[in-house]
């Protein structure tokens, strides 16, 4: 496994495990096995609704405490400072756990300022070892880097082929945040994994596209956390470090980047409004 050393110096598994649209019931058993192919980051969110599981897999896995590493994320219905303090006591009973390794503010919506407050006091009080924010664009990261007294640790934004996120990583580089992906694999649009450089790229290296996807993202400096409810995609997710993308590779794959969402814009009104029916 490789490690990322947050700017705190937290380190950070660069390939984790994650839970979005995992079914609750299911929740448990796919991090159980996640945790036997040899995954050690687990990545849920409050509004997943299944913290729960992953707290009981956390408790049933024979592993010490130390030994994982757990992202979880306040949701837009939570945020202020009041409300964030009581969801980030509410997520640790959850989740069965002392502390949170990592904790996001998972839309930039709603007083994330007050979310933010909330989340170094957090920090400071040993509740939390590493803080930051979730699909914040570079305008608002920007303002929030700023102003907070800690500076955000990592930002997970859609990270893809697709969408390689080049602006955005030049300013987290610039202002040591972390960049890290949701969606590698885009959910599978624009017939992700039959596109033809990623599968002539697999077939030199005897992989597949999905691996090749995997590995691009690695070598870019990326954090990752794809997800599969069935074992057999969990070990493949899992073997993307027995081989390495040549320069060549690396650029041609580089050229398939749009720079747009395959999903929603933030600048988009109508896709604000959408949000603000969860707040």
């Amino acid at each position: 496994m490789d490690y990322v050393t947050l700017n705190n110096g937290v380190k950070m598994p660069q390939l984790g495990y994650g839970v979005y649209q995992t079914p609750p019931e299911e929740t448990e058993r796919c991090v159980l096995e996640a945790i036997e192919v040899g995954y050690r980051s687990i990545d849920t969110a409050q509004a997943y609704g299944n913290e729960e599981g992953v707290g009981n897999a956390i408790q049933k896995c024979g592993l010490p405490r130390e030994d994982l590493f757990i992202t979880t994320k306040i949701w837009i219905s939570n945020a202020g400072y009041e409300k964030a303090k009581a969801s980030i006591e509410e997520s640790l009973r959850k989740l069965q756990t002392d502390y949170i390794d990592l904790l996001l503010i998972h839309q930039p919506f709603g007083d994330y300022y007050g979310t933010y407050r909330a989340m170094e006091e957090a920090y400071r009080t040993g509740k939390v070892r590493a803080i930051g924010v979730s699909n914040f664009y570079p305008d608002r990261y920007l303002d929030l880097a700023h102003f907070a007294e800690i500076k955000p640790a990592v930002n997970q934004v859609e990270t893809h082929v697709f969408q390689q996120q080049k602006v955005a990583k030049e300013y987290l580089k610039k202002n040591g945040t972390q960049i890290m992906s949701w969606g590698p694999f885009a959910e599978g649009k624009n017939d992700y994994f039959n596109n033809p450089v990623l599968k002539e790229v697999a077939a030199a290296h005897g992989k597949s596209t999905a691996q090749v996807a995997l590995r691009f993202l690695l070598q870019s400096d990326v954090v990752l956390i794809p997800k599969s409810v069935h074992k057999e995609r969990m070990e493949e997710n899992f073997n993307v470090f027995d081989f390495t993308l040549t320069d060549e590779e690396m650029a041609r794959i580089e050229a398939l980047d749009t720079g747009k969402s395959l999903f929603f814009s933030h600048y988009d009104p109508q896709t604000v409004e959408w949000f603000m029916t969860f707040a």
